[in-house]
């Protein structure tokens, strides 16, 4: 679910304005899973534009007290979701912990990291949201920790059937700043793409694992 709609326009202008957003409809894109894909989004590169970074920050905040109120602590995915829930975390002055994609092969074997005694409910922060199953696996760590997990903010969705679905099936309300649609609107306004594309770049979020068809 988008937080709001004004704040998912103004985002999605700004990640194609700063190339966190590429879109390639007629080019694709090869995915690490094998899909081909017209867009490519890389959420690193807000860090590194001030502006941008501040904007989130500011817009996830605002959108966490609105939705959740104070939550206890900030839980980031990592790796992309770690330093915008940093960041989040410091705006609302509580704790921050991070969920590994896997528990560390030395020393403590911790998947969690942070001090999580006394919590028993936290929000989870990610930058990006595809599949959902790397989301949905911190999700998964943290309960399992005895973390009482309701609610997930994104920096972006791809806004794909099947992570609504499991989303839902998980008991996870997912809202995110800015999301698939939205950039597509905003790509046509501003020219990143031409008219005809947008039935391309509309078929490859329906079934992305067999896209393009031939």
């Amino acid at each position: 679910m988008i937080c709001n709609e004004e704040t998912a326009h103004l985002l999605a202008a700004h990640l194609l304005q700063i190339k966190a957003i590429k879109l390639q409809p007629s080019k694709p894109f090869v995915w690490a899973s094998g899909w081909n894909s017209p867009i490519y989004c890389d959420n690193r590169l807000t860090l590194s534009a001030p502006m941008v970074r501040t904007f989130i920050r500011q817009h996830m905040t605002q959108a966490i007290l609105e939705k959740v109120a104070k939550p206890q602590a900030i839980a980031g995915v990592a790796t992309g979701g770690i330093p915008h829930g940093v960041l989040v975390a410091q705006e609302l002055g509580i704790p921050f912990i991070y969920v590994r994609s896997a528990p560390k092969a030395h020393g403590t074997g911790s998947q969690i990291e942070g001090g999580i005694n006394g919590f028993t409910e936290v929000v989870v922060v990610e930058d990006l949201v595809s599949t959902g199953g790397s989301s949905l696996s911190a999700v998964k760590a943290l309960r399992e920790a005895g973390i009482m997990v309701q609610y997930m903010f994104s920096v972006f969705d791809y806004q794909f059937p099947q992570a609504q679905k499991a989303f839902e099936e998980a008991k996870v309300k997912l809202f995110s700043l800015s999301a698939y649609e939205p950039l597509i609107q905003q790509a046509l306004t501003l020219d990143y793409i031409r008219e005809e594309d947008v039935q391309l770049l509309k078929a490859w979020r329906s079934a992305p694992d067999t896209w393009p068809q031939n």
